[in-house]
C-alpha cells in the first residue's frame, strides 16, 4: 500500500518526553504518574490505560461548580502506555509550572499533571449579563497542556491596560486579576450593540493570551450544561 498520509511527518513520534507533541495540533503524553484531562479530549490510546471520573476533590470546590454552575468535566488517566489528546483541531502549547501558577479558560485546557493543584475562581465583575465567568487556577510543579483556536498571541500587561475579548482570552498568569468591563453604552444598547459587550481589563505585571478566534456563548453555556445540577452535584 501506498501514500503519502504515511509520510514520516504522520508516523508516531517516538520520544523519552513525558508531555510532547506528537503533531502542532495534538498532545502525547507517556504515563507514568497520573494525568489529568478534559473529558472527552482523549482521541487514542496505547498500552494499558485506564480513565476514571475525577471528583471536586473537596466540599469547597463542589459548593463552586453547584453554585456557579460551573464544570470543567475531569478524568483521571492512569495506567502504563502513550494516550493522545487534541480538542477544536487547535494548537497545542505547553507550559512548565516551577511552584508558579496560570488561569485557564476551562475550553483551553487539555490535560496536566495530577501533582497540580487546581480550583475554580470568578471573575471579578462578571454578572448575570457577562453570563458569569470563571476559569481553571492550576498551581504547583509540572506541566500544563492547552490549545488555542489558531495562532494566538502573548500581549504583556504590565506596561498599560490591555482588554481582551472574554471569548479569546486562552490563559493569564495567575497572578493577574482581570475585571470584567463593558464597550457598551445605553445608546449603543438601544440600537442593537457593537457586537463586543464584555471584555476582560489586565493591567500588572504578567502576560495575556489571546485566541484569534472567540468561543460562541450558547456553546460554551451548552458544554456546562451538560452536567447539570445532578452532574455537578456528582462531581
Amino acid at each position: 500500500m501506498q501514500s503519502n498520509l504515511f509520510d514520516q511527518q504522520n508516523l508516531e513520534v517516538q520520544s523519552q518526553q513525558r508531555f510532547g507533541l506528537q503533531n502542532p495540533q495534538m498532545l502525547r503524553v507517556s504515563l507514568g504518574q497520573d494525568v489529568l484531562s478534559v473529558k472527552g479530549a482523549m482521541v487514542a490510546y496505547q498500552g494499558q490505560v485506564t480513565f476514571n471520573h475525577e471528583g471536586a476533590g473537596s466540599v469547597g470546590k463542589l459548593l463552586k461548580k453547584v453554585m456557579t454552575s460551573e464544570d470543567v468535566p475531569l478524568m483521571r488517566v492512569t495506567g502504563q502506555g502513550e494516550v493522545f489528546f487534541a480538542s477544536e483541531a487547535g494548537f497545542v502549547f505547553l507550559v512548565e509550572l516551577t511552584g508558579d501558577g496560570i488561569s485557564v479558560n476551562g475550553r483551553n485546557l487539555l490535560a496536566f499533571d495530577a501533582s497540580i493543584g487546581w480550583d475554580i475562581k470568578r471573575v471579578q465583575g462578571a454578572g448575570m449579563m457577562s453570563g458569569g465567568l470563571f476559569n481553571m487556577v492550576l498551581n504547583g510543579q509540572g506541566t500544563v497542556a492547552m490549545h488555542a483556536v489558531g495562532q494566538p498571541v502573548v500581549l504583556d500587561c504590565s506596561q498599560q491596560p490591555t482588554y481582551v475579548d472574554v471569548q479569546s482570552a486562552v490563559a493569564w498568569s495567575a497572578n493577574l486579576v482581570p475585571q470584567v468591563v463593558s464597550s457598551m453604552n445605553m445608546r449603543s444598547m438601544l440600537r442593537g450593540g457593537s457586537g463586543e459587550a464584555f471584555q476582560y481589563a489586565f493591567h500588572g505585571p504578567g502576560f495575556v493570551v489571546v485566541q484569534p478566534s472567540e468561543w460562541t456563548l450558547a456553546s460554551a453555556q451548552g458544554n456546562q450544561q451538560q452536567g447539570g445540577l445532578l452532574g455537578n452535584l456528582m462531581s
